[in-house]
């Protein structure tokens, strides 16, 4: 089996080096700011050994020539190695924010550039083609530093070594934006609100008495059987076309009571025939 490179790359200032930390904690062999030219050099001292080892290089818009080089070295790359791309991004006001807050430059807010709101326009421009040719795109605005990281080390954490499948659940609440990076996403709302039970408002879906008021429930149990039965279907089949990742969504109202209850019983139900199950909830 060809070993794993994951190329990290995104927007400036979108969480490129809290992501490689959060991989280098999970298992991976992490260089930022490397030539794309030198990652087949890299990649090739680090895995000579023969034992399957997993590696993350970030690149980004600071490398000079950097489109020109990666339309002729990622084709090679992904002959060699099993290449995935995550891009990571924000919204506009997120990075004016963060650039503010780090007093950074911004690599393209120099020469014609007037200021950083171009430098960020022109940015997303340059980087389009990459973004639309990567495999997982995850908007970082909603989550915090800490997040981020939880969310990365969940998705790309140990566990895919050998053709396993690593599958993610997270929680969340819609009234909070939905999350990106999502594969499937499924909307409890529909379930009995704890929320409206003043003896339950101040709980969570990992407290018992909300997790039997929400499981308790018929409606729950069925959705929880077909969506078992689901999955129970498509996994094989993501495993079978390579997917090393899977990252499901469950959002309620708030993301802490039905979707939090339904993650934690999902993960249960999964673990006995996918083992690598890993629960995020993003809004507690």
């Amino acid at each position: 089996m060809k070993p794993h490179v994951l190329i990290v790359t995104g927007l400036s200032g979108s969480g490129k080096t809290i992501a490689l930390r959060a991989l280098e904690d999970s298992g991976f062999s992490c260089v930022d700011n490397l030539p794309p030219q030198l990652i087949d050099s890299y990649a090739s001292t680090i895995t000579q050994s023969g034992q399957r080892v997993r590696v993350a290089v970030g690149i980004d818009i600071r490398e000079k020539d950097f489109l020109y080089v990666l339309d002729n070295v990622l084709p090679l790359l992904g002959e060699k190695y099993e290449l995935n791309i995550l891009f990571l991004e924000a919204e506009m006001d997120i990075l004016l924010r963060r650039f503010k807050e780090t007093r950074r430059p911004h690599p393209l807010a120099q020469g014609d550039v007037s200021g950083l709101e171009e430098a960020i326009s022109l940015e997303k421009g340059l980087l389009n083609t990459l973004r639309e040719g990567a495999d997982r795109i995850v908007d970082t605005s909603p989550f915090t530093p800490h997040q981020l990281r939880e969310y990365i080390s969940s998705v790309f954490g140990e566990g895919v070594v050998g053709g396993g499948m690593r599958v993610t659940l997270m929680s969340f609440g819609f009234k909070n934006g939905l999350p990106q990076g999502m594969d499937m996403l499924f909307d409890v709302r529909f379930l009995p609100n704890p929320h409206f039970i003043p003896e339950l408002r101040g709980l969570t879906g990992r407290d018992m008495p909300v997790s039997k008021f929400v499981l308790g429930k018929d409606v729950t149990q069925e959705f929880l059987k077909r969506v078992k039965e689901l999955l129970g279907f498509l996994v094989p089949h993501f495993k079978k076309e390579g997917k090393a990742y899977l990252t499901i969504g469950i959002g309620c109202t708030g993301g802490r009571h039905r979707s939090t209850a339904i993650v934690e019983r999902l993960a249960g139900m999964l673990r006995d025939e996918v083992p690598d199950v890993n629960v995020l909830h993003r809004d507690l």
